[in-house]
């Protein structure tokens, strides 16, 4: 006797939602990027519930106007973001609080939780330029984790958020080894990862290995993948990230690794509220390309529980 297959478990500790990364959205201002407003309606066609804030000054930045424009659409906000070099020492501290200062701000006002905090770029994301060498020194890794334990207290204590630490491609918290070396160094109490599960795997990492080694450690989710084909050339040629990504590296799921099942199933288990946002960079991409993608993704995370 034959019958349809059983389907996926409900991942009912799971909130899934997308980003302005999605729709091929990386500056506050960029003629090749589509509109906040279109973003807005199409997300929200696509069943998401939940966004991100994207680059601060892409959505409208007086929490009024922008809770309006969320709340007709029945989004909600999960996070907001900020890029920092703390690495090099107390004197980035200034630059960064200013920043903090007016993300963390409208990411409180809108109700969210969370403040995703990218490292800076060793190398120019366009143009390939060495910024800095790809490797700290121990003095460097100090002030980094040093850096970002007194951010999340500050931040918590200042606008009542956590901050989730992404590793990213061309920064230098992104191999397996750096981020362990990192969560090793910093205090738990403080300072969580947001697992951007393309950005690890395009730096060689196991995702589900890192949810099941430092599972407390996991307080948000980016959802993404990579082409291993496209990625095996970036890797060989020394392509930086911003080229990569226009020649396909992210792509849609489940085209591409790791395989997102297996991550969501591990990270259910952790038995605690995650985020779970997808953020498929794109850019730069034709205005049409984003919604039939959000819609399929959706489509596809749905039949694996979430």
């Amino acid at each position: 006797m034959t019958g349809s297959a059983s389907p996926a478990p409900a991942l009912d500790r799971i909130r899934v939602g997308s980003a302005p990364d999605s729709w091929g959205v990386w500056f506050p201002d960029d003629p090749r990027q589509v509109p906040w407003q279109r973003f807005l309606d199409e997300v929200a066609e696509a069943g998401y519930s939940w966004i991100e804030l994207g680059p601060y000054g892409y959505l409208p930045t007086d929490p009024a106007r922008l809770t309006e424009e969320v709340d007709r659409r029945n989004l909600k906000v999960s996070a907001g973001t900020i890029f920092c070099g703390l690495h090099r020492g107390p004197a980035e501290w200034d630059a960064t609080w200013e920043q903090v200062s007016r993300v963390a701000a409208l990411t409180r006002d809108m109700g969210a939780g969370h403040l995703v905090v990218i490292p800076s770029f060793w190398r120019d994301d366009k143009t390939a330029e060495i910024l800095e060498p790809a490797e700290l020194t121990a003095e460097q890794w100090a002030h980094l984790t040093r850096g970002m334990e007194r951010l999340g207290r500050e931040v918590r204590e200042t606008y009542g958020l956590d901050i989730v630490v992404h590793p990213h491609a061309d920064t230098h918290l992104d191999t397996e080894e750096h981020v362990a070396r990192f969560l090793d160094a910093t205090d738990p109490a403080l300072v969580s990862l947001c697992l951007d599960t393309g950005h690890y795997a395009y730096c060689g990492g196991d995702s589900v290995k890192l949810i099941e080694t430092y599972g407390e450690r996991i307080g948000y989710l980016h959802l993404k993948q990579v082409d291993p084909d496209i990625l095996a050339d970036v890797v060989a040629g020394g392509v930086p990230f911003g080229p990569a990504v226009a020649r396909g590296v992210m792509c849609e799921p489940p085209g591409g690794v790791p395989e997102l099942g297996p991550v969501l199933a591990a990270a259910q288990k952790l038995d605690v509220d995650l985020f779970a946002i997808v953020e498929q960079d794109m850019y730069p991409c034709t205005p049409d390309k984003p919604l039939p993608i959000a819609v399929r993704t959706r489509r596809f995370l749905r039949s694996c529980g979430a």
